[in-house]
């Protein structure tokens, strides 16, 4: 009884060691597994960064007070497939080449409200805003322009953008209209600061001050 009992506990040590080397592929196909996954992740975070949505921070005041130094954004870069900009989008762009004359490089992104469409005559008058004639009536702007700027027409395939902080901006005011190619997306969500979380109002339907006034 002793004798048959010693093959038994030898191969009751045996176990662990079994268990062990079985083991070792299980783990390793787990973190194979586990990288792929991370692959998969990244490569969908690129394309949904190039062509979905991105993340942006706002680095100047040129848009206060409807966006902050240092205001988190969602832009994003869908919409425009299916339908041009429109007047009161909040856009960020890259640099025209006449920004890149002063200094800015290719990628160094822009944002700015969009104010003028194709065909659309623009003009700055006593600290209003004309489009087609009609006075725009601007809740969001930081404070009315302290500049005069003479009618303008927007050309075919470009736009006509300002800041809302209008004495405080690089803006086509100062450089001229903005090509539809530059533009990279909208912003439509600001995720941080955490109190000041939200949708991004674009205000598109900006009205004009009084209805059929004459720009002069």
């Amino acid at each position: 009884m002793t004798a048959e009992a010693k093959p038994a506990e030898a191969k009751t040590e045996s176990q662990p060691q079994n268990l062990q080397n079985s083991a070792k592929p299980g783990f390793w196909q787990s973190q194979r597994e586990n990288l792929q996954i991370l692959a998969i992740a990244l490569f969908l975070a690129l394309l949904i960064r190039v062509f979905v949505a991105e993340p942006r921070y706002i680095p100047s005041d040129s848009m206060v007070p409807t966006l902050d130094v240092g205001d988190r954004l969602v832009v994003e870069k869908v919409a425009y497939r299916f339908h041009p900009p429109h007047r009161g989008d909040i856009i960020v762009f890259d640099p025209p080449v006449q920004l890149q004359f002063q200094g800015y490089t290719a990628d160094q992104a822009f944002i700015k409200r969009i104010i003028g469409e194709p065909g659309q005559v623009v003009a700055v008058q006593a600290g209003t805003v004309y489009v087609d004639g009609e006075p725009l009536a601007e809740d969001y702007i930081a404070e009315p322009p302290e500049y005069e700027m003479p009618p303008v027409l927007v050309p075919a395939g470009q736009f006509f953008v300002m800041g809302d902080n209008r004495n405080n901006s690089n803006d086509s005011h100062v450089w001229g209209f903005l090509p539809e190619e530059n533009i990279i997306g909208r912003a439509v969500f600001r995720f941080f600061p955490l109190e000041r979380v939200g949708k991004i109002s674009d205000k598109s339907n900006a009205r004009s001050a009084s209805s059929g006034a004459v720009q002069q």
